[in-house]
């Protein structure tokens, strides 16, 4: 990265670096962190994997050093999180997480065959993956902890996205209850927070976007990019810098 850029330090689960084709490198230029990257004149530091949740963001901010390097040189921080939480999970998400570690290998293929059976079929009566306080808790310990190491650097937070995807059964009855939990969080804290609905909706319920249901196309994420872009501006991102000066 240029040292001379600021740099714009993103946590993310894969809705921010999937196309409508799968996975991406985090740099390509078509989703959304490099969209507003570019627009700003910034550089990106991208932190996230699949399946992240709010509370996975605590983790990689107190305990990733790429966190950390890139931290002192940020000019605002996004934490756009907040969908896998709202998804159903028919076991607790630690259980769940555990089968990658089972052994001997054919017991593990065995249990992930087994939990994607199971998911599509019980999503519907399942809790969510993370209850909507603890999104809103893990949400404020990432804030207070970036704010104690950077007094008033720029925050931006999200609300879930929605989906058709067969896998979770079409599912999404707590995602309400996330966004009204977060929403609640970002007012009393005065963090913008960007609707990933409003940006990704048509695109994803018209089955315009990834096959799987749930991730993006890229005309999705230049609409995400364009919300992230007002966020940015209204949690302080000065309008010289968003033109690149």
């Amino acid at each position: 990265m240029s040292s001379d850029k600021r740099t714009l330090l993103i946590f993310c689960d894969s809705l921010s670096y999937y196309g409508p084709t799968g996975g991406l490198p985090a740099d390509d230029p078509r989703i959304w962190p490099n969209i507003v990257a570019a627009q700003l004149g910034w550089d990106v530091e991208l932190i996230g994997r699949i399946g992240w949740t709010c509370r996975d963001v605590w983790w990689a901010a107190t305990q990733d050093p790429r966190a950390w390097a890139a931290l002192p040189r940020a000019g605002a921080v996004i934490v756009a999180t907040g969908g896998m939480d709202s998804l159903p999970s028919p076991l607790p998400t630690a259980v769940r997480e555990l089968i990658r570690y089972v052994r001997p290998p054919w017991l593990r293929r065995w249990a992930r065959d087994g939990y994607g059976w199971l998911q599509p079929r019980f999503s519907p009566i399942a809790r969510p993956a993370l209850p909507p306080h603890l999104s809103a808790d893990y949400l404020e310990q990432v804030r207070a902890a970036i704010d104690f190491n950077r007094p008033g650097i720029p925050f931006v937070a999200t609300i879930p996205s929605v989906h058709i995807a067969d896998t979770y059964g079409r599912s999404h009855r707590w995602r309400e209850g996330t966004v009204a939990a977060i929403t609640s969080w970002g007012r009393d804290h005065d963090v913008p927070i960007v609707d990933l609905k409003a940006a990704v909706g048509d695109e994803v319920m018209s089955g315009r976007g990834n096959p799987d249901g749930i991730h993006w196309n890229f005309e999705a994420h230049e609409a995400v990019a364009e919300l992230m872009m007002k966020g940015l501006a209204e949690a302080g991102v000065a309008v010289s810098q968003v033109a690149g000066d």
